[in-house]
């Protein structure tokens, strides 16, 4: 059995730092900015998150890049395929590459709010109530099959994932920072299932398929090489200190006026696309371009390119457009995908 995941250890403060070679590039800012140190520990920390997850998620670089680009930017994932690929893997081995608390709900649905965000409960020694937390307050939390769970029972998310907190009893209680929300649905079985409403898919900052591995990569899970085997090894990377830093940092990569542009470009033509009826909104620019600003740092640059732009698109719009028929994720690629094809990027 191959004992890789046992010997490796990586800690982002020992990994290569961001460099300043592409200060020539014409997205780039004319003057070394003040943040540039923090930047560099982001892209450290980048590199070891995506290198921790591929210890146990084998033979998915794609995957486990666009994951670690919603931690690193504070984004929730949506993860849209069938069962058994390793959706419940990667968010384990995402909180414990953080070093952060891991929760589990199954969606079903009898699954009530409260089971969710927490209940007070009357103590009996005393007579007063006292809040129970729910699931949410971990830092890391994973929705399983997340459509299977009622409308009413989805809502209870929203708040949450949309600014940190829940509102339980009359009373706003802050969520762990970081928050990262991972939900999972099967594209395939729809029996006694609810859609997710628009509101809830527009939450989710990256949705992508995790996919059947290859034949290699299927080889070294059997061997121990990867899966549940390797996630039992996995070491932390960072702590919450050390993303909530990464985080502020990847805020202040310059973004050039010709970028911006090029992002609104591509969200407004999902609004006029033949076949749409319902657009990316302007939470998903925003969302958009701060992956685009992680994008950049994971790809040791302190500016964002066009080419990061068409590299997050696809996963960070598809997921938030009503086409005829519903929401369907490949479609929404598709689309998004035809869009990039015929709208030029900036030139310098």
């Amino acid at each position: 059995m191959a004992k890789e995941p046992a010997r490796v250890r990586l800690t982002w403060r020992s990994l290569k730092p961001l460099t300043a070679d592409a200060d020539e590039h014409p997205m780039a800012t004319t003057e070394i900015p003040s943040g540039v140190k923090p930047l560099q520990d982001a892209t450290t920390l980048a590199s070891a998150l995506q290198a921790n997850l591929a210890l146990v998620i084998r033979g998915k670089a794609d995957a486990i890049r666009l994951a670690s680009i919603a931690a690193l930017s504070g984004g929730h994932v949506l993860l849209e395929d069938v069962p058994g690929v390793g959706k419940t893997l990667l968010a384990k081995a995402i909180a414990r590459s953080i070093q952060g608390t891991f929760r589990r709900v199954q969606g079903t649905p009898d699954l009530l709010p409260v089971d969710l965000t927490g209940v007070s409960v009357l103590d009996q020694s005393d007579g007063t109530w006292r809040f129970r937390p729910g699931p949410l307050f971990a830092n890391v939390v994973l929705v399983d099959e997340i459509n299977r769970a009622t409308p009413r029972t989805q809502s209870a998310l929203l708040e949450a994932m949309e600014e940190g907190q829940v509102s339980a009893d009359g009373v706003t209680r802050r969520l762990p920072d970081p928050f990262i929300v991972i939900a999972t649905q099967n594209p395939h079985g729809h029996a006694g299932t609810f859609p997710l409403v628009e509101g809830q898919r527009d939450r989710f900052a990256i949705a992508l398929e995790v996919g059947l591995p290859n034949r290699e990569a299927e080889r070294q899970i059997l061997t121990g090489a990867g899966g549940a085997t390797a996630l039992d090894l996995l070491h932390p990377v960072a702590d919450a200190d050390d993303l909530r830093g990464a985080r502020a940092a990847i805020r202040e990569v310059h973004v050039a006026a010709p970028i911006v542009e090029y992002l609104l470009d591509i969200v407004t033509a999902t609004r006029s696309h033949d076949g749409v009826s319902l657009g990316a909104s302007p939470r998903a620019s925003v969302s958009a371009l701060r992956s685009a600003q992680a994008y950049a740092v994971a790809d040791n640059r302190r500016f964002v390119t066009p080419d990061d732009i068409k590299a997050i698109a696809p996963a960070a719009l598809a997921h938030r457009m009503i086409l005829s028929g519903g929401p369907d994720l490949t479609r929404g690629r598709a689309v998004v995908d035809a869009i990039l094809r015929r709208l030029p990027p900036p030139r310098g």
